[in-house]
């Protein structure tokens, strides 16, 4: 299920393009937002716990009702005369209800009106949008009697629903969808071309993740917290950097006992790891007013198992003194040589340094990652390499080279068809050597074998039986490696 950023929706429309609605869900903390949206769309996408204040950013899903397709916004909870990440999270519910079609405005019934409601009531009618109004909590006909007090808010005719159960969700989307603005008869889109590069934002919790993807959009587009996990659902930002659009994934951190998680915390992590498999290139971002974590490292190991672009994003850095700056460099060299290929910015989200390097970094690793060397070119190259430095000897016997190809890009892998074994090292020759002469910075690089021996059917049978024996052998260790 794709996800859209509101405001560009807003921005579309101002551009003359015909947008389907948006729906903003808003209401007080804990009143079953969340459990709504999974509801209407279908699936647990949004992240729900009986705990108020987990969602925190405005995160939108396609949804559909009656064959009429709409963008529907989750907020966090909306509070007024609240401070801090409180105000920061009502701030982006407020947002959202300004740039929306209609507000889906959930009150748990089974408590009534509160002051809290009182005064969203008040901020929605300046807004002066459609507002359906989601009595949620009623899970039966002893509790709707609940649901006819909410009369009383004065902004119509209250729902009655059980986000939970599903019970009367359909006259409540009925409703929303009646509330519609009118728009022309909708109109066939051809074929959509291939979207804009996905940058998936990645790091151990409360690295800038976040303040990062404020800083690229230049607004507030998500919530920025001291506290380590702010941000709990994967956000999609469409923003332009440098001449192009790019789709930022802003994400959860990944923490390091993920089995350990529970809750809240597991789905963001889960869905973390569902963002990088939509991403292109993946830029992690590291705190370098701290020591480098075995959470930083074993972000980036996820992100080169995974087949992803590469950039290392070294946030804070305008706090570094000489001492720290030193022992920084001796930690990245020790700790990430593994991935000395990967462009490497040094930013500061907070007073956004350098941010214009970002741009450069994420185009040469986007472009390593799509890389691909012509046949001819790559086995002209690899006789070259092999007459200088032959593939040492495995058991008595010096394998040979007998053919090469790139058989895939995104990222970049390479087979090798040979008469024998090529030991670790010198496969890391061959990568090391094709990075010195072809580039592919920004991209792992993933070289396998494909062992073929000589068939010699000469000899005994028991020499023959030896043989092929010894083929399968060699067919065994060739897999992909």
């Amino acid at each position: 299920m794709s996800e859209f950023d509101v405001t560009d929706m807003v921005e579309a429309a101002s551009e003359g393009e015909t947008p389907v609605p948006v729906v903003a869900v808003v209401g007080r903390p804990n009143v079953g937002k969340s459990s709504l949206v999974n509801r209407i769309i279908g699936r647990r996408e949004a992240v729900v716990e009986d705990v108020p204040g987990v969602t925190r950013d405005r995160v939108a899903y396609d949804a559909e009702w009656q064959d009429i397709p709409f963008t529907l916004v989750d907020t966090g909870g909306w509070e007024t005369s609240v401070s801090g990440l409180a105000a920061m999270v009502a701030r982006q519910a407020e947002y959202a209800a300004q740039a929306a079609d209609v507000v889906l405005f959930v009150v748990d019934a089974t408590v009534g009106i509160t002051d809290a409601d009182a005064a969203v009531t008040r901020v929605l009618r300046r807004a002066r949008k459609p507002v359906v109004l989601a009595a949620n909590k009623v899970d039966g006909r002893m509790q709707e009697a609940d649901a006819l007090e909410l009369w009383n808010l004065g902004v119509g005719e209250p729902y009655p629903i059980s986000a939970l159960h599903g019970r009367g969700t359909g006259d409540m989307l009925d409703a929303v969808v009646e509330a519609f603005p009118e728009k022309p008869e909708p109109v066939i889109d051809p074929v959509e071309e291939e979207g804009p590069p996905r940058i998936a934002l990645l790091g151990r919790p409360n690295v800038g993740k976040s303040s990062l993807l404020n800083r690229v959009a230049d607004e507030e587009r998500v919530v920025v917290d001291s506290v380590a996990g702010t941000t709990r659902d994967s956000v999609d930002e469409l923003i332009e950097l440098g001449g192009q659009t790019w789709k930022f994934i802003d994400t959860a951190g990944i923490r390091r006992r993920y089995r350990a998680l529970q809750g809240a915390d597991y789905y963001a992590t889960m869905r973390t790891g569902q963002a990088l498999e939509r991403a292109e290139v993946a830029v992690v971002l590291m705190d370098v007013s701290e020591p480098l974590a075995e959470q930083d490292i074993r972000v980036v190991e996820q992100v080169v198992e995974s087949g992803r672009g590469l950039v290392l994003a070294f946030n804070k850095w305008d706090t570094l003194d000489e001492e720290r700056r030193y022992y920084l460099e001796k930690e990245i060299d020790r700790q990430l040589s593994r991935v000395s290929w990967a462009p490497r910015v040094n930013v500061s989200a907070r007073t956004g340094r350098h941010m214009e390097k970002l741009v450069p970094a994420l185009e040469t690793s986007l472009a390593g990652w799509n890389q691909r060397i012509p046949t001819g070119q790559l086995n002209n190259w690899v006789k070259d390499q092999v007459a200088s430095t032959p593939p040492p000897a495995r058991g008595g016997k010096q394998p040979k080279i007998l053919f090469a190809t790139q058989a895939d890009a995104r990222p970049p892998h390479f087979i090798l068809f040979t008469t024998g074994f090529l030991e670790d090292n010198y496969r890391r020759f061959i990568e090391r050597r094709l990075r010195e002469d072809f580039g592919f910075e920004g991209s792992p690089v993933h070289i396998s074998m494909r062992i073929r021996e000589k068939k010699n059917t000469a000899g005994t049978p028991q020499n023959r039986a030896s043989k092929g024996s010894s083929r399968n052998d060699g067919k065994a260790r060739g897999g992909r490696r």
